[in-house]
């Protein structure tokens, strides 16, 4: 409880660990609230919670409490798992892919992630995942970063259009994008270039939580 008040006042870390995959991981309290971090960016729990929201926010809560199933690729605390279920009320099916194990570890044991009763997580890394697996989802969210950079291949065709095979009709995508390099811009636009001329409705929202920008989009 101490240190909770103390972390109104400056941020207290009370977790550290160096990961292969992520690198540094931190578990600190700030304002009160218990937020999983890298080195230069919130992982879950903080700004980026709020980011995510806002883009079930655009999406609706008529629309999600429609949905059967959901896919988190880049699970990390798992807080968009709790927005959906607290926010949102969802109980239905929800998987999560995260290639860091040790993430996750973190997850369960700071964030109750493995007592969420409707949330399987798997191990693997989400390209391999989404190109091999015969699932389908209304609802895939994108959400992987490795501290600030975002991996190339989410911007592949390949992968594109495996997760365009992995989505329900009148299924919905929303692909959290943080691109610092303003030269890199024009990677929003290419990635909306693939679902030009098909059944999609494409929106994005600008400067989500002043660095993010969130594509929307709706399988028709």
């Amino acid at each position: 409880m101490f240190k909770k008040i103390l972390s109104y006042f400056y941020p207290i870390t009370v977790y550290n660990k160096s990961s292969n995959i992520s690198k540094s991981i931190e578990v600190t309290l700030y304002n009160g609230k218990t937020l999983l971090n890298t080195k230069n960016t919130n992982y879950s729990y903080g700004s980026l919670q709020s980011v995510l929201k806002k883009g079930l926010l655009t999406i609706g809560q008529s629309e999600i409490s429609k949905m059967n199933s959901v896919l988190v690729l880049g699970v990390a605390g798992g807080s968009v798992v709790k927005t959906l279920i607290t926010d949102f009320e969802f109980t239905k099916s929800i998987t999560g892919v995260e290639l860091d194990p040790e993430i996750i570890e973190i997850a369960n044991s700071y964030f109750d992630l493995d007592k969420v009763t409707n949330f399987k997580c798997i191990i693997d890394d989400a390209e391999q995942f989404v190109a091999t697996s015969t699932d389908k989802f209304d609802l895939i969210i994108i959400d992987i970063f490795k501290d600030t950079e975002m991996p190339e291949f989410l911007f592949e065709e390949r992968f594109i259009n495996s997760i365009k095979q992995r989505l329900n009709i009148n299924g919905y995508i929303i692909f959290n994008m943080m691109i610092l390099d303003a030269s890199k811009k024009y990677k929003i636009q290419n990635y909306l270039n693939h679902f030009e001329g098909e059944n999609y409705s494409k929106n994005v929202l600008k400067n989500v939580e002043r660095y993010n920008d969130l594509i929307i989009i709706k399988s028709l």
